[in-house]
């Protein structure tokens, strides 16, 4: 990768007074690595890759990681999480090699030092949180200041969310605005139709979230106990 030029994000930004800076010579040279793959006589699947189509990949590492995180070993959790970060890595060497905004990995890391940075004034500055509560109580106004242009709590929610995980964070949303769903909670024998469905969806939803559940988790654990079914079923059947 290309290094920063001395206007760019990475090269004005420095961490904040008192913060330690350690030397990674390990992930220096999985950057070294990932820019001989993608340079002239390197790898020539990995020179042609786009932002586009490493997509599919980034989302099956990142669903991979979970699964370590949930049922894994920390040596399967080791393996996961360098993996996304190789898929960060990825996508930071396709961008500095763009002919017209380039950025390289970083500025990636400066622009996430300067947001951590402005999301935590009450460890940056002299904003006092103390408590976990007080921290999210606080989060969106700060995420607020960052980004002035939004005119909605909902912009910049990714269109490509799991429906559950998108459900989640709407409820989040709009729970901080005093806003919750209308429709009451419907018995299973009143569903006549798909958008009746979708609304016992969101109430249950919404009880997974008064009772501090995990909805998305909560179905995939379901249906992992309906997957061990089946496999049982194939196994026993002659």
């Amino acid at each position: 990768m290309s290094s920063p030029t001395p206007d760019s994000p990475a090269s004005a930004a420095a961490p904040p007074a008192g913060t330690p800076v350690e030397p990674h010579p390990a992930l220096d040279a999985l950057i070294g690595v990932m820019a001989r793959l993608r340079a002239p006589g390197g790898c020539a699947w990995d020179a042609e890759q786009t932002h586009e189509s490493l997509t599919k990949y980034l989302i099956e590492e990142a669903h991979e990681l979970v699964d370590a995180i949930e049922h894994g070993t920390r040596d399967d959790l080791l393996e996961e999480l360098g993996d996304v970060l190789y898929q960060v890595l990825f996508h930071a060497d396709i961008a500095a090699a763009d002919p017209v905004d380039p950025f390289t990995i970083d500025d990636v890391a400066a622009r996430s030092m300067r947001k951590m940075v402005g999301r935590h004034p009450h460890v940056f500055a002299d904003v006092v949180a103390d408590t976990a509560d007080e921290v999210s109580a606080n989060w969106e106004t700060w995420k607020a200041a960052e980004k002035p242009a939004r005119t909605s709590v909902l912009d910049g929610l990714p269109a490509g969310l799991p429906a559950l995980v998108r459900a989640d964070k709407v409820l989040s949303k709009g729970a901080a605005l005093g806003v919750a769903p209308t429709s009451p909670p419907r018995e299973t024998g009143d569903l006549s139709d798909e958008r009746a469905l979708g609304e016992q969806l969101l109430h249950l939803v919404a009880v997974a979230r008064e009772r501090g559940w995990d909805a998305e988790r909560a179905l995939r654990t379901a249906t992992r106990d309906l997957e061990a079914g089946i496999r049982a079923a194939e196994e026993s059947s002659p």
